[in-house]
């Protein structure tokens, strides 16, 4: 396989991945608020309501942040990179860790 179909593959397993998958439910537009409380909040909820999920709720509601803001890369707004960042640091707060 050549890099470009190998990019090709990579881009249709993200897209697959936050298309398809049912770990969590997230609330509608979650990664757009502009709240990092609100945010790591929702996160929370759908992680520990989620009975699908493999990991803990803390680690899967930290998974889904990371996932979106690796795969948003370069595309995503400072702004809301640097709120997504402040949304780690709720969630963390918010498990005690």
């Amino acid at each position: 396989m050549d890099r470009k179909s190998a990019g090709k593959t990579r881009k249709r397993w993200s897209g697959r991945v936050t298309r398809e998958s049912h770990a969590l439910q997230l609330e509608e537009g979650v990664f757009t608020w502009k709240d990092p409380a609100r945010i790591a909040r929702s996160l929370r909820d759908s992680a520990e309501s989620s009975t699908q999920r493999k990991a803990t709720p803390f680690r899967s509601a930290m998974s889904m942040l990371v996932f979106y803001i690796n795969r948003a890369g370069k595309d995503l707004d400072e702004d809301q990179r640097i709120i997504l960042e402040q949304a780690k640091t709720e969630l963390r707060k918010l498990y005690g860790r």
